[in-house]
Parts: C-alpha cells; sequence; structure tokens
C-alpha cells in the first residue's frame, strides 16, 4: 500500500485556489493559514473585502468609539465558517497575553475585542487586516484537497498580506513562485 506523503504544517503559509476548484466561495481565493495540526486547520481569506461592511459600520455596532484620527481599516470575508466572529490578522508588533496566537515570526492573529478597541484609540498594530468568519477544515480534509491539485502553497509576505490592492493578491501569490497565473490549467495531475 502506498504511503501518502506528508504534507508539511502550513502556519504562516498561504494557500492559493487553483482555477476549476468547485467551490465557488473560493474562486480565485488567497487564505493565510493560522493554525494546522493533524486535528485540522484554519485561516483567513485575505482577498476578498466584505461588501458594504466598514471598520466604522463594525465599532458603532460594539459600542466602540473611535479616535478622531483612527486609520480605516478593512473588514474582510475571511471565509464560510462562524462569520459574525471577528478575527484580526496583524503583524508581530502587537500581542495581548494568552489571546494573540503568534503565528510565526511575522504574524499574529487576534480574536478579542481588546485589539478592536486599540485600533480604535490609534494603539494597535502597524499592519492589519480584520476578518469575519475563517476557513476551516478537518482533520485531513485540506491534505486531501491539496494532493487533488485544489491548492498551490507559497510563503506569505506582509507586504502581499496587507496590501490594499486586494484584485492583485492572488496573481501576486502565484507570481511569487515563479510562473504565469495565466499558464494555470483547471485539470491536474501527479508525477
Amino acid at each position: 500500500m502506498d504511503k501518502k506523503p506528508e504534507l508539511p504544517h502550513l502556519d504562516g503559509k498561504l494557500l492559493i485556489a487553483m482555477p476549476g476548484m468547485g467551490d465557488p466561495r473560493f474562486d480565485k481565493t488567497l487564505i493565510y493559514m493560522c493554525a494546522h495540526s493533524a486535528d485540522g486547520a484554519m485561516g483567513l481569506i485575505v482577498n476578498k473585502p466584505a461588501v458594504d461592511l466598514k471598520f466604522s459600520d463594525l465599532l458603532d455596532q460594539l459600542n466602540i468609539t473611535p479616535a478622531k484620527s483612527v486609520r480605516p481599516i478593512k473588514v474582510y470575508f475571511g471565509g464560510p465558517v462562524e462569520h459574525g466572529r471577528g478575527f484580526v490578522l496583524h503583524s508581530k508588533d502587537y500581542t495581548t497575553k494568552d489571546t494573540t496566537l503568534e503565528v510565526n515570526e511575522e504574524f499574529g492573529m487576534t480574536a478579542t475585542l481588546d485589539i478592536l478597541e486599540d485600533i480604535s484609540q490609534g494603539n494597535g498594530p502597524d499592519a492589519c487586516l480584520l476578518a469575519l468568519g475563517y476557513a476551516g477544515w478537518g482533520p485531513g480534509q485540506l491534505e486531501n484537497e491539496i494532493r487533488a491539485n485544489g491548492w498551490l502553497i507559497c510563503d506569505a509576505q506582509a507586504a502581499l498580506v496587507f496590501s490594499d490592492k486586494n484584485e492583485d493578491k492572488w496573481n501576486g501569490a502565484i507570481e511569487s513562485l515563479g510562473f504565469d497565473p495565466r499558464l494555470l490549467s483547471a485539470e491536474g495531475g501527479t508525477a
């Protein structure tokens, strides 16, 4: 019986949706992986802004009064799981004890109101995005999707993840692998 090769842990990597994946929610999607283990995986879509929802609207809903000079941050559709829950993906210059998941040397993820309050007062991280919902996989599910050519994997670069040019992120991630996105095919194979 052939043993399937193990995939590396994907914490801090980007998943790039392949053409022809079959799930329209993930068409040309770029997902930052926050956690990956034998128990499953969790990531945040970083290139699909939430339609008609602004950071200021969210602060109003949460009864958080921002400082007058607060910088607006983009709100994203983070994935189809728990879309009423917010996650802030951010640079490592910000951390809260016991509530920040330190993904790697560059990125952290915090899912408490504290970070929204800090951002609203100008005390948050240098770079961040707010995702509502997340993408999640059960044990072995993501590995099977990768083996079925559903996803490409690349290193996450903060400049790409936190860029305001969402329409360029998918292509930029593919180009970081050294090839032209127009050359991707919806058909896959194995060697």
